[in-house]
């Protein structure tokens, strides 16, 4: 297991400080568009932050459960008040702040040391808690930041009004998905006993991989809401009943309920629609090709039907730069996919062959009571 250092737990106060900035622009924002009389805008990206908020408290205290449980009734009926008033996010990074100085600023653990060893044993609580925080924030990335990114932008290209405001929830929204990103990649690398380090050229190929691709089918829904906002809805309800049912045919087992199960997968149907998702920790030659190469087709399908069907749109919104940043966005992104599984993938530095590819199937079984639930959420 890896070390919780200095570093970060400065990063987890930076993050921590991060999420609260977020909460507060997300309500400037809104109270902008309302002063303004944009109440469907408004009412959209309040939507955004419930919906979010509502699902990860739900997560956030069945994890608490499950870890509780037996043991203190009275903090887990305290957990659920603090849970139902939605501030459920902040014990856990009591709990991570708390544990992450007492192994980054007061004590020493010795690197041959049991996992019984005390220190050792709180450094793996405030792993295991900076882990849970990441999960969250990966939960909230998708289900809110995404889509308020795609708002955002649809409004800028659509009706051409810019405000400090706008630019600040987009660059806002763009540094929440980076984060989200990296720091999840990182706590699978610390929390996953077969997962080797996560180097700086590896972040940050996988950083600009991730970006580039979801900016790039962010600007292709926001062209197709353009012309349609029903053929819009359509679409992003078509990719999540795909999504879903491929998590069906994945038979997850990351929640101990099937109700959790089943928004689970739920939410990682929505994933899937802005990003490629592996859920299983298995080999994603095969079907993260197919994913890409249908973002591919659906993109350039929907910049032909721009062509050739609606000119005086294209040119209220410079349909030039919006594709060449689409398109360009996108090859760079699938340039950056590949150099990244091909040269920088962490699983090249493992000692053990193929060892991210069995980690979810049998050879991975003597890791589950280690690892937690982290095992079953996989993202790569």
């Amino acid at each position: 297991m890896m070390k919780f250092t200095k570093q970060n737990f400065f990063f987890l106060v930076g993050g921590m400080i991060i999420y609260v900035v977020d909460i507060g622009l997300d309500f400037w924002v809104a109270s902008r568009y309302f002063c303004q009389g944009q109440y469907s805008w408004s009412i959209l990206i309040l939507c955004f932050r419930g919906l979010s908020s509502i699902i990860t408290q739900i997560f956030s205290y069945e994890w608490f459960k499950n870890d509780w449980e037996g043991t203190d009734t009275g903090k887990l009926k305290l957990f659920f008040l603090v849970h139902l008033f939605h501030c459920g996010i902040f014990i856990r990074y009591w709990f991570a702040l708390k544990y992450g100085c007492q192994v980054a600023f007061k004590q020493t653990s010795s690197r041959g040391a049991s996992e019984a060893d005390p220190s050792n044993f709180i450094q793996k609580q405030a792993i295991d808690a900076v882990t849970d925080i990441n999960m969250l924030r990966v939960f909230k990335t998708f289900l809110e930041t995404t889509p308020q990114l795609f708002l955002q932008i649809y409004i800028l290209m659509g009706h051409g009004k810019t405000n400090f405001y706008q630019y600040a929830a987009i660059i806002m929204s763009f540094c929440g998905i980076s984060l989200s990103m990296v720091d999840y990649q990182i706590s699978l690398r610390k929390s996953l006993p077969d997962k080797d380090e996560f180097h700086v050229l590896s972040k940050f190929m996988y950083l600009f991989y991730k970006l580039l691709t979801i900016t790039s089918w962010i600007l292709s829904i926001s062209l197709i809401t353009l012309l349609s906002v029903r053929i819009s809805v359509i679409l992003l309800i078509f990719l999540w009943i795909c999504g879903f049912t491929w998590t069906l045919k994945q038979h997850t087992t990351f929640c101990k309920s099937k109700k959790m199960e089943y928004l689970y997968r739920t939410v990682v149907g929505i994933i899937l629609i802005f990003s490629f998702f592996n859920i299983k920790g298995r080999r994603t030659k095969v079907c993260i090709s197919i994913y890409y190469a249908t973002h591919t087709v659906v993109t350039l399908g929907i910049l032909f039907v721009y062509v050739f069907w609606k000119p005086s749109i294209i040119k209220k919104i410079c349909f030039t730069i919006v594709s060449i940043l689409t398109i360009s966005s996108l090859v760079l992104g699938i340039i950056f996919l590949v150099v990244y599984y091909s040269r920088f993938h962490p699983t090249t530095y493992c000692t053990h062959q193929a060892c991210s590819d069995e980690i979810d199937g049998v050879a991975g079984q003597k890791y589950r009571t280690k690892t937690g639930r982290f095992q079953n959420f996989l993202m790569q």
